[in-house]
């Protein structure tokens, strides 16, 4: 039975989202996500086919069938070296939120599909309809945060998205991260499809592709040191630290904050995965 943690700070966590505050940089870029329909229908599906596309045809397929399923041994290889609380960016349907709270952990999902939040509760976990470059509950409390299924690809900006992550976790907090195992640093423009073929939506955002060098390297460039590196199920892993507030700093408690103490924004955005 999982232990209950109010860690939305939020009346109605699958509240439509309003607009990006300034500043949010690459956070329009999940809006698309948020419109885009063919994912939506995926998700609530609970099966593809379902690709991004670049303007050139080029096509990436997405495993809705996986991310709709129970966390898999690779999964639970991840939330294993989980810390503190966790924020799952780009949560989906919720696999990964749904195993973390069966366990009884803290732990949030983020995500700017209304279907991939409601799914996500509907699995018993948390979920808000939110944007990772949108304010969030608990910013710098959060002692892991899990950038799984290609969501490194957020916003096509890497080091945008790092030093966002920076100051979600807490000093000397972990960023797990999925990568891909091949050796690429690609950013393009995208859209969701449906099917190969399918008419173009309209809503095309930037996305990147990373393998594990591509990633260490704008990490270090950002302050954060290498954790650890896995291989599992065919699927590849990096753990990263951030920098600490001193040397001596304590590891990060699995306590959760308080909701009181958390702030409410309504927002939007939606990464998921690429393989």
């Amino acid at each position: 039975m999982s232990t209950a943690y109010d860690l939305t700070g939020a009346a109605d966590p699958a509240a439509a989202p309003g607009p990006a505050p300034a500043g949010a940089g690459s956070a329009g870029a999940g809006a698309a996500w948020a419109a885009a329909d063919p994912y939506d229908d995926a998700v609530r599906a609970g099966r593809g086919p379902l690709f991004l596309r670049r303007a050139d045809g080029w096509l990436l397929p997405l495993e809705v069938e996986r991310w709709c399923a129970r966390a898999d041994p690779a999964d639970l290889g991840i939330l294993d070296r989980c810390e503190g609380t966790v924020l799952d960016v780009g949560c989906g349907p919720g696999r990964l939120v749904a195993e973390l709270a069966a366990r009884g952990r803290a732990v949030l999902g983020i995500d700017v599909s209304a279907a991939a939040v409601a799914h996500t509760l509907g699995l018993g976990g948390q979920a808000l309809r939110r944007s990772v470059f949108d304010p969030l509950p608990g910013e710098g409390r959060w002692g892991t945060v899990l950038l799984i299924d290609g969501n490194v690809g957020i916003g096509g900006d890497p080091l945008a998205l790092l030093r966002r992550t920076a100051a979600l976790v807490v000093p000397g907090g972990l960023l797990i991260a999925e990568t891909l195992p091949v050796d690429v640093d690609e950013r393009a423009e995208v859209e969701v499809v449906g099917l190969p073929q399918a008419p173009g939506t309209g809503r095309v955002f930037p996305w990147a592709r990373l393998g594990t060098p591509a990633l260490l390297g704008y990490a270090g460039r950002e302050g954060w040191r290498t954790a650890g590196q896995w291989t599992a199920g065919g699927r590849s892993f990096v753990a990263l630290r951030s920098r600490s507030a001193s040397s001596s700093a304590e590891p990060p408690k699995s306590t959760a904050v308080i909701s009181s103490q958390w702030s409410r924004y309504p927002s939007a955005e939606r990464p998921v995965a690429d393989r």
